[in-house]
């Protein structure tokens, strides 16, 4: 019951640190989508894929002292940064530990922007369709973002990058 929890923690222990709930959101979303055993269920939301069953984990972890949750006043918001206690890497190693492909992932998708990771997980969210129709799609949900011609490039070089 409590693998899905450890699953999470160790995902972020390969990160370090987390900066952002979105960001976290799209990083475990990304993982999914690369075949990487996470549970979460995930529907489409205001910023892309989103999964409050994960919301909840995080609180759930958070609460019983697995992560730690800091607050950074940015001033018109507040952002999280999330990272494992000592007593959550522990309690990690209930699950088996994760091959090197899933550690190069999360430092690949860790050193990413929020916004980009937004963009390729909504792009990944709809890999039913083909690229252009990927690309229209993303225009009509994330149409405030206004998403350049190089940054719908650069995503579909990321997610390639991330199968291969």
């Amino acid at each position: 019951m409590l693998q899905d929890h450890a699953k999470i923690v160790q995902f972020v222990s390969l990160a370090g640190e987390v900066t952002g709930r979105k960001k976290l959101q799209k990083m475990i979303f990304i993982a999914k989508k690369m075949d990487f055993a996470f549970q979460e269920k995930y529907n489409f939301h205001i910023y892309g894929p989103y999964s409050e069953e994960l919301t909840v984990r995080m609180e759930e972890l958070c609460n019983l002292g697995f992560m730690t949750e800091r607050k950074e006043d940015k001033g018109s918001y507040v952002q999280y940064c999330y990272a494992p206690t000592e007593k959550g890497r522990e309690f990690a190693t209930i699950v088996e530990p994760q091959n090197t492909r899933l550690s190069e992932i999360v430092q690949q998708m860790n050193g990413k922007s929020s916004r980009f990771l937004e963009l390729v997980a909504t792009l990944l969210y709809f890999d039913d369709l083909q690229p252009e129709e990927q690309i229209e799609k993303v225009n009509v949900v994330k149409a405030k973002l206004h998403f350049t011609t190089e940054e719908f490039e650069a995503a579909f070089q990321f997610i390639q990058q991330l199968q291969s």
